[in-house]
């Protein structure tokens, strides 16, 4: 006997870590960010949302807290130091109207 319980192995579940908390999930309650490489000598690629996770490119993934989703928004860096290129005002509005993004929680308090 090698101490091994009978019948299935646990299956390997992929990691990945959001680029604002640095927190590890599993990789498919996360969302990836992709840089796409350039298509022609004249175009430069582009920074999307990649709902799929499979596109090609340099990815960066976020977390599914509206506070991650925001500060990304708030301060381009972290996304443009994560993708290793400079994420345009167009591109990150894209990210913020994006579907996925998970919606703020508004706290009323009572006085």
């Amino acid at each position: 006997m090698t101490g091994k319980q009978p019948g299935r192995a646990a299956r390997h579940v992929p990691q990945r870590t959001c680029i604002v908390c640095r927190r590890q999930f599993d990789k498919r309650r996360l969302t990836r960010v992709v840089r796409t490489p350039p298509t022609s000598p004249s175009d430069r690629g582009g920074v999307l949302v990649d709902p799929t996770g499979k596109r090609s490119g340099r990815g960066a993934y976020l977390c599914d807290q509206a506070a991650c989703w925001d500060k990304v928004i708030r301060h381009p860096g972290i996304l443009n130091q994560a993708l290793n290129a400079q994420v345009s005002e167009a591109e990150l509005a894209a990210i913020a109207a994006d579907p996925r993004r998970p919606a703020a929680v508004e706290v009323e308090l009572d006085n």
